[in-house]
């Protein structure tokens, strides 16, 4: 039978209450981060559109129209991000004991519908321009806007993801996303008025708004998929499921498991599981040894919050597969 170490235990809590702490700071750091990285995308966004929107005015390019509506949305994006990630950030309470991390995800599936309608009203108005051919005139204005816009928001975009990929906000993600596309489609952008200014073809500014208007369709579609799988609790990532699976397989004591149930809220992880221990143990020996496998589980996926039940091993036949 196996008898659980008094001094292994003292040194286990021990390292529990100095960690967790250390976690929670973590998690207030990574609010901050987060608003942070909001701010500062809303900022670049804001201040691109106004560019863009008056460098449309001054050419009078749907490829540049086009863009600078795609930056609307980036705005509506940023926004919705910076409002998100402080209603995310909200403790749980008597309404909401999972937390509030669904509002993240919900967030970023709003910008993904509204990049997808822009994307529609693009290739509509593509398609009316070539047929109108309108004349397009100032392109070296155009040129300079967008040039720059490109260049600051290669930066942006770099900052947003670093910090949305570290603190595993969706809302964060999702806008980096927003500013990668709207940097590839800057460049096109570009392209378009460069061929137009130098060959004066009527057909390049609105072929390349329509491009436009199908990358912008693809992207939103990609975002919406990976949206939809956080609504609907999809399984965490691979590489974090893997992570659990190493865990478990290092407790000699543990004679399998069953039942795992994994999803996301936001950054926040929800794990679930049953555990199968020898019969003649006593409950506190069981309970020790599911406290433990939770406290580990917490602490390499925090966010986290593990929630495991016990079963005898003669009242779960065939459990020894860990499935």
């Amino acid at each position: 039978m196996w008898v659980a170490r008094p001094h292994l235990q003292v040194l286990y809590t021990g390292l529990s209450s100095f960690i967790g702490p250390r976690i929670e700071l973590l998690q207030t750091d990574r609010t901050k981060r987060v608003q942070s990285a909001a701010n500062l995308s809303f900022g670049f966004n804001l201040a691109q559109t106004g560019l863009k929107l008056l460098g449309a005015l001054l050419t009078g390019s749907v490829s540049l129209l086009s863009e600078a509506l795609h930056s609307v949305s980036d705005v509506i994006s940023s926004f919705v991000s910076l409002v998100s990630v402080r209603a995310a950030a909200a403790p749980p309470d008597d309404e909401h004991p999972y937390g509030h991390g669904k509002i993240d995800t919900l967030a970023g599936l709003s910008e993904a519908i509204i990049l997808f309608i822009f994307a529609l009203y693009t290739a509509v108005m593509a398609i009316i321009h070539f047929f109108e051919k309108p004349e397009i005139g100032k392109l070296d204005w155009g040129i300079v806007i967008v040039t720059a816009c490109a260049s600051i928001g290669f930066l942006v975009m770099r900052h947003v993801a670093k910090v949305g990929s570290e603190t595993e906000s969706f809302a964060l993600k999702s806008n980096a996303q927003h500013i990668q596309v709207d940097i590839i489609t800057t460049i096109g952008v570009i392209a378009a008025l460069v061929v137009t200014k130098l060959t004066n073809w009527p057909y390049a500014d609105p072929l390349f708004a329509l491009l436009l208007s199908v990358w912008l369709g693809y992207s939103s579609v990609k975002m919406i998929h990976s949206a939809f799988d956080q609504v609907i609790d999809s399984h965490i990532d691979q590489e974090e499921l893997e992570l659990i699976q190493g865990i478990l397989a290092n407790e000699p004591e543990l004679i399998s498991y069953h039942k795992l149930r994994t999803r996301h809220s936001g950054e926040q992880h929800f794990v679930e599981m049953h555990i199968v221990v020898p019969r003649i143990w006593t409950v506190v020996q069981a309970h020790d040894l599911a406290d433990r496998i939770e406290k580990r589980i917490e602490t390499e996926l925090a966010p986290c919050i593990c929630t495991i039940h016990v079963d005898p091993d003669s009242d779960i036949p065939g459990n020894d597969t860990g499935e």
